[in-house]
């Protein structure tokens, strides 16, 4: 008999009729004969809405107390949807993620999953029970609730198809598959039928809001097939599957991505001499900001121009540490732009396949989009934009390397 994992989000599940409607795609693929494990999120907006209860009391709130508050939203839903699948017939049971046996590390609001004592699952399963357990949260092995951060759901239906041995993991979203770019960007976006997991990785990281980043490196790790399909209606979604050495006809480029939670900062006039990049960066990063794409250039004089990008929101706060770096270095000046997006094409046919980042130059040159910024990677070319320059920038590449066909 297979096990099958699946996961719904919020927006799934979002009211008593989805739950319901969510209840048939569960029973139907349990009277396939195979052993179901369903792994829910919070209602749509229920997080927010507990994170907004605990911010109206404290707005640094963090820790314990925050794990403790917002894992009761996946409580709702385990409920909720065990109740539907009893009312149906079905023999169901709901399991938080302490009560599954998902053991994490103690790190409050982004722990990570360190085992999952698989014998609780599998009892229920051996009874012919579907068994609804809440995403996003686990249990230390000092007995608090941890919460995996956003999108942990995607997370622990991986982490469980690994623990379980299971066949495939099914994520069921609000879209029915994984496409060339956004649909919403570029109307001739096509749904991709397959794709690496290296690939969904690489989009995922640069912006693609379909799947968990964390999730997708996981499945990666443990090799696990994970399948993306639509909450709302039938089809075959996309495959996300580590190649294995198969020699499958790839496409030279599989989708694009892209990233309007960018910013941008420049440190003109620095010393160009070794260790002038921690002496910039140190102070940003112990102001807990990730820094993304990093350019340095060889000026005049022995001097050089350092360019970086942060999340947006992170923006002021890293211009007002760098201008304090800015002022010790002597540098020049400090220069700056929240008004940005990141856009990525991606695929692993890049690897046999020259001339990749010429033509994408070439093409947005034509279409007279300047670039600011340019990282590249094995299976990636990233550039930054001005945020203006996003909707021209996605359609023209998306054309020009024929993903509308």
């Amino acid at each position: 008999m297979s096990i099958i994992v699946q996961k719904y989000g919020g927006t799934s599940i979002g009211t008593i009729e989805k739950i319901s409607s969510v209840a048939d795609k569960i029973i139907s693929e349990k009277n396939k004969g195979n052993d179901l494990v369903v792994v829910v999120s919070a209602m749509s907006g229920e997080t927010n809405r507990l994170i907004d209860l605990a911010q109206s009391i404290d707005p640094d709130v963090s820790g314990r107390e925050l794990d403790t508050l917002v894992s009761t939203g996946e409580q709702v839903t385990i409920s909720l949807l065990a109740l539907t699948l009893i009312k149906k017939g079905y023999n169901a049971i709901s399991l938080t993620g302490p009560q599954a046996g998902i053991v994490t590390d103690s790190v409050f609001n982004k722990a990570r999953i360190l085992s999952i004592n698989n014998s609780i699952i599998k009892k229920y399963l051996h009874k012919g029970m579907i068994v609804v357990v809440a995403g996003f949260q686990g249990i230390t092995n000092d007995g608090d609730t941890t919460t995996l951060g956003r999108g942990g759901s995607d997370t622990s239906a991986v982490a469980i198809s690994v623990a379980l041995d299971a066949n495939e993991c099914q994520i069921y979203t609000d879209v029915d598959g994984v496409y060339t770019t956004d649909p919403r960007i570029s109307p001739g976006a096509k749904k991709i039928d397959r794709i690496t997991t290296e690939e969904m990785l690489e989009l995922s990281s640069q912006g693609s809001k379909v799947l968990q980043p964390r999730a997708v490196e996981f499945a990666g790790k443990y090799d696990v097939g994970i399948r993306v399909l639509s909450a709302f209606e039938d089809g075959t979604g996309t495959l996300v599957k580590t190649e294995n050495g198969e020699q499958m006809e790839k496409a030279i480029i599989s989708g694009i991505a892209f990233n309007k939670d960018e910013a941008q900062l420049t440190i003109r006039g620095v010393p160009d001499q070794p260790g002038i990049a921690s002496l910039i960066l140190g102070p940003i990063a112990d102001c807990n900001i990730d820094v993304d794409m990093i350019v340095q250039n060889v000026g005049e004089d022995g001097l050089a121009n350092f360019t970086f990008t942060v999340p947006r929101n992170d923006y002021k706060e890293a211009k007002k540490s760098l201008e304090e770096s800015s002022q010790k270095l002597n540098a020049k000046k400090v220069e700056g732009s929240d008004k940005i997006v990141k856009i990525s094409m991606v695929g692993v046919g890049m690897r046999t396949h020259a001339g990749i980042a010429s033509k994408m130059f070439a093409v947005l040159a034509e279409n007279k989009i300047n670039i600011s910024m340019i990282s590249t990677s094995e299976i990636k070319i990233s550039i930054v934009t001005d945020e203006d320059n996003l909707e021209i920038a996605v359609n023209v590449l998306h054309k020009a390397f024929g993903l509308d066909r």
